[in-house]
């Protein structure tokens, strides 16, 4: 199984004015596709040849880092692009609610311990909610590592790489941290990766 670049699931300038078409358009078609074309190379020849990205994920840490960092943006933004809709934010679903509120004490505390894992993730990475264990934990990841290789499953992923932020936001990173919770995210998406993962 090779890695395919997905379309973005909503035109190019459907997240504005929280997330730019220039940033999208750099984002998905330079950088995402980067790691596809890299990480097909790299698959070549390899014990992971023919994998699900999952597998090639969890396989290639720690044995093959090339490989490993593209597999792992790859898997990281097949699912960024749909933990983002237009007009997004708002209302959790009940029970994603729920289990956060039991996990993590309340949604307000899971969005101020979240920002502060994504701006607290130095130079490069990711923040999470992930369920580990049975419980939705938040987590932060440097690079193109995710919570698969930690024995955690990911629900909900922001990338804090400077190329998701800076042509809107520069050096703001608390800022674009805040508008992707209250105005990005597709909690449906999450609800759905949520039950996955609990199964």
């Amino acid at each position: 199984m090779s890695f395919t670049l997905p379309e973005l699931p909503y035109a190019y300038d459907a997240l504005q004015p929280y997330m730019s078409r220039e940033t999208l358009e750099y984002h998905h078609d330079k950088h995402h596709a980067a790691y596809v074309n890299t990480g097909n190379n790299l698959l070549k020849g390899t014990e992971f040849e023919g994998k699900s990205v999952e597998e090639v994920v969890k396989g290639s840490y720690g044995k093959n880092q090339a490989l490993f960092n593209n597999a792992g943006q790859h898997y990281n933004h097949l699912h960024f692009w749909h933990w983002m809709k237009p007009n997004g934010g708002g209302a959790l679903p009940g029970k994603l609610e729920k289990k956060i509120v039991e996990d993590l004490g309340s949604v307000d505390k899971m969005k101020e311990d979240f920002i502060q894992a994504g701006v607290g993730q130095f130079g490069s990475g990711w923040a999470w909610l992930a369920v580990k264990d049975g419980k939705i934990q938040i987590m932060k990841t440097p690079n193109g590592e995710n919570p698969l290789v930690h024995g955690a499953k990911p629900i909900l992923g922001c990338d804090v790489w400077e190329h998701s932020y800076y042509i809107d936001y520069r050096n703001r990173r608390p800022d674009y941290l805040k508008a992707f919770l209250e105005n990005l995210v597709n909690w449906a998406y999450v609800e759905e990766m949520f039950e996955a993962a609990s199964r």
